[in-house]
């Protein structure tokens, strides 16, 4: 396994104890499969869980915490990742209106790491 060489990305990745968090909290089930949305087409391997999704991505150096994630099956992590059906924008509220319901003081600007905000 290679090493990455940037510091900040360690804070990009959920830990253990950030997916355990995310695991009860979520009950061990995919959020939007949980909520019936769009399931006609998938099979049952693209049903079963795929792992933790990021409500703000990687990409944009959203954070690896439990209130920027939440539990994804194979086909729901890949609508939501790829845009698949034009349904990313749609999914992203629902996620916000989920991640809100749980954490009333949820702010999406404190999912993203910025160096010099966060205590070393």
């Amino acid at each position: 396994m290679s090493r990455n060489p940037h510091r900040y990305t360690r804070r990009l990745e959920f830990k253990p104890e950030e997916r355990r968090k995310i695991e009860e909290r979520d009950h061990g089930a995919c959020i939007f499969c949980e909520m019936g949305y769009e399931m006609e087409g998938a099979d049952w391997a693209g049903l079963q869980l795929d792992g933790i999704m990021h409500f703000i991505p990687r990409s944009h150096l959203g954070r690896g915490i439990e209130q920027n994630g939440a539990l994804g099956c194979r086909w729901h992590h890949n609508m939501l990742d790829n845009g698949n059906k034009g349904k990313r924008k749609e999914m992203l509220g629902m996620f916000e209106a989920y991640l809100r319901s749980i954490y009333p003081d949820w702010d999406r600007e404190e999912l993203v790491y910025r160096k010099y905000d966060l205590p070393y």
